[in-house]
């Protein structure tokens, strides 16, 4: 049976509001309903995934004069532009899905996304004015898909039960590599069975395809009821949390009353911005904000420095032939993606603290053991991909823990805006591994170079656990609320440990 929004405020709290939709949302079981949702909104990072790796596949083929006959430079750029892109919109529709609501913010950052990757295929000629439409184009698609990390993974968490949101937030994140494998499969089938000139055109059209596909399901979606009643829309905050309840009872669930005492009470005041962000980071929260930092640079880092450099390393040392390298990709992905399938409820099961330390020193430890093996020249092409593939099932489930931890371990007032800020930080270290590790490759000639490189990646992954075993916050099975306290909320509830 639905339940109300609670009692009213205790006399003489002019403006407070006592609610218990938290506790609602909290005492709901799997239905339907979270499955469209995570339908919905999951793809996201399966659009992300597509966006990289066929941006990747198609680079080499616009330096063809039958395409747009660009310098190595400028399709260099074509990556470049696209993180900044990601970078801004993060920062931009981050701070919008904070003031303005989460629905309101995936279904323009979908739109925005759409709009850039279908005006990326339109790009013709080969001059000065078709190369800035083009940057213009992949500035704006990152910075739909930037957006969206933040309004979408604010609005999964808050709408997903406590009990699920760890191996839902990390499945969701590991389905990149989803996007990936089918980024890859989609480019080699385009560039070599049709004329090269359509065949990176439609390729870019893959993910305006999908993304066009549910944004009908987006738009049946509802508010964040967690966002509304932090922002005093009472009103609203019930008809959204009575549509959520009755879709779950609809598949034959009955709903348990809840307990008043598990009542929040909170008076909603002005909009939240970086200021208060940084004020809560640096002042309130900073061993969260040093926690959070730590895992989405140390996952960035290994992440950008193998992904980016991969086909270098099987080209130059293993002698891939350079148009079949990307098919190794799709091994690659695989493990990448079955890890946070497979493992992912291991951390609201066993726990945050130990699953997140223990992924990310172990797939260090992995990496470090395969790098003595590279430089013993024990590994050919295959069980180098094979040896990537067991390290990155465990990476994949850490770096997937990482964005969990930041989208869960700060005030739902300026969520949106802390998982923005920490995936800038994150996207901007990450740049630096790419180049650092292409200069180690080199032409190939010196794999002891390469060799030092895997041990620093190593290292920069054990610091990442280290720090979780020190810092890391036990938000296993507890409500948002209970993790980190709002900032409207009149009385401090139990905060997680951490």
């Amino acid at each position: 049976m639905a339940q109300s929004l609670g009692s009213p405020a205790p006399a003489g709290d002019a403006g407070t509001i006592r609610s218990l939709i938290p506790a609602r949302i909290d005492r709901l079981s799997w239905s339907p309903f979270h499955t469209r949702m995570i339908l919905a909104l999951g793809t996201a990072w399966v659009l992300d995934g597509l966006e990289i790796t066929i941006a990747s596949a198609i680079g080499p083929v616009l330096t063809e004069k039958e395409t747009l006959a660009l310098s190595s430079t400028q399709v260099g750029a074509i990556a470049t532009v696209y993180l900044l892109g990601e970078v801004f919109g993060a920062l931009f529709f981050g701070r919008l899905s904070d003031k303005l609501g989460r629905k309101n913010l995936f279904i323009v950052t979908l739109g925005v996304y759409l709009v850039g990757n279908a005006l990326t295929a339109l790009t013709w000629g080969n001059g000065v004015v078709a190369i800035i439409f083009l940057y213009l184009t992949r500035f704006i698609a990152g910075a739909g898909i930037g957006g969206e990390y933040a309004a979408i993974n604010s609005a999964i968490d808050e709408m997903m039960p406590a009990k699920y949101r760890g191996r839902v937030d990390i499945g969701v994140n590991g389905t990149y590599w989803g996007g990936a494998i089918l980024g890859t499969l989609g480019t080699f089938v385009l560039l070599n069975q049709m004329d090269l000139n359509w065949g990176w055109r439609l390729g870019f059209l893959i993910g305006p395809i999908i993304g066009a596909c549910i944004w009908g399901l987006r738009k049946h979606l509802p508010e964040s009821p967690r966002w509304l009643i932090m922002h005093g829309r009472e009103a609203e905050a019930e008809d959204n949390i009575r549509q959520i309840e009755q879709a779950v009872e609809s598949s034959g669930q009955t709903l348990a009353p809840v307990d008043e005492s598990k009542a929040i009470d909170i008076r909603p005041t002005q909009d939240h911005g970086y200021l208060s962000l940084l004020r809560v980071l640096f002042k309130q929260l900073p061993q969260r904000s040093i926690l959070g930092a730590t895992l989405m640079i140390t996952q960035s880092f290994l992440y950008n420095a193998i992904f980016f450099t991969y086909t270098l390393v099987l080209t130059n040392f293993y002698g891939v032939d350079e148009k079949n390298a990307p098919l190794y990709l799709i091994a690659f992905a695989a493990g990448n993606l079955i890890g946070p399938l497979t493992i992912g409820h291991l951390f609201d099961v066993i726990g945050r603290r130990k699953m997140i330390a223990g992924t990310y020193l172990l797939s260090g430890v992995l990496l470090a053991i395969s790098a003595f093996m590279f430089n013993a020249g024990m590994l050919n092409a295959i069980t180098q991909t094979i040896a990537w593939c067991i390290i990155f099932f465990f990476a994949s489930a850490g770096a997937s823990s990482a964005y969990l931890t930041v989208s869960e371990i700060f005030p739902l007032e300026i969520r949106a805006q802390a998982i923005a800020v920490f995936f800038a930080i994150a996207q901007c270290f990450g740049a630096i591994g790419p180049v650092f590790y292409g200069a180690l490759i080199g032409e190939g000639e010196d794999p002891g170079k390469l060799f030092i490189g895997y041990l620093i990646g190593a290292a920069v992954m054990a610091i990442g656990g280290i720090v979780e075993i020190f810092l890391g916050v036990d938000a296993e099975g507890k409500s948002l609320e209970d993790v980190a306290t709002p900032l409207s909320a009149v009385t401090s509830r139990p905060r997680a440990t951490g």
